[in-house]
């Protein structure tokens, strides 16, 4: 039983702290075997804001998901396809980046679409950050995430106890404190608590999958 497992970097920086984190974890997916691995960057896709227009409610067909002709269109195959969706941003205000809120946004293809409705409904979802330091809101970060991910009916997974609450948390100063490093660019791979903590939640939406999956499969026999 394969899980596929799709990662979505919603920082602007690539081969950053947020990239290097969100990777940490799909290896930790990979390593338990069966599993295929993807990672989308947001940093350089053409997304549009989602318009409201309803299009995807009056008008979808298969394969015409939205009426905006950008990247999204390519995705949103990859969205469906992913048993396991990994979103991970940077801390930005207490919420998450801009990149990933439009991302996000237009889910209204999949969620509300003529064709395609509710096809997020039971796949999982966990959320990631990294903060520069401690204290710089990352459970409303990851709130603002699976926000998202409850109100269409996904199962959300954290990475359970001894980390963060709502999903996994990587610091990318030195301890957490602030301090700047101008030859370290990749201070989250020093977070260990922060590493074990995507590496956790990796495997828990991976073990969660499998279970929904094998239940699936069983309740088809009935």
């Amino acid at each position: 039983m394969e899980i596929r497992v799709l990662g979505v970097c919603g920082s602007p920086i690539r081969g950053g702290n947020t990239e290097a984190f969100l990777t940490e974890a799909l290896k930790t997916a990979e390593g338990l075997g069966s599993v295929s691995i993807e990672m989308i960057h947001l940093s350089g896709k053409r997304i549009e804001d989602c318009r409201h227009c309803n299009w995807c409610i009056a008008k979808q067909e298969e394969g015409k998901f939205c009426a905006i002709k950008d990247d999204m269109l390519e995705i949103y195959p990859k969205i469906l396809e992913a048993d396991v969706l990994l979103l991970a941003t940077p801390a930005y205000a207490a919420r998450l980046s801009g990149y990933l809120a439009i991302f996000l946004d237009r889910f209204r293809a999949l969620v509300l679409g003529k064709y395609y409705r509710g096809l997020l409904t039971e796949k999982v979802g966990g959320a990631l950050t990294v903060a520069w330091m401690r204290n710089a809101g990352v459970e409303t970060t990851l709130l603002s995430v699976i926000s998202s991910f409850l109100m269409w009916s996904m199962i959300v997974v954290t990475p359970g106890e001894g980390a963060c609450q709502f999903g996994a948390v990587g610091l990318s100063s030195d301890q957490g404190t602030g301090k700047f490093d101008p030859k370290d660019k990749l201070g989250v791979l020093k977070d260990e608590l922060g590493l074990k903590s995507a590496r956790r939640l990796a495997k828990r939406t991976v073990e969660i999958s499998r279970k929904l999956k094998a239940g699936r499969e069983a309740l088809k026999q009935v």
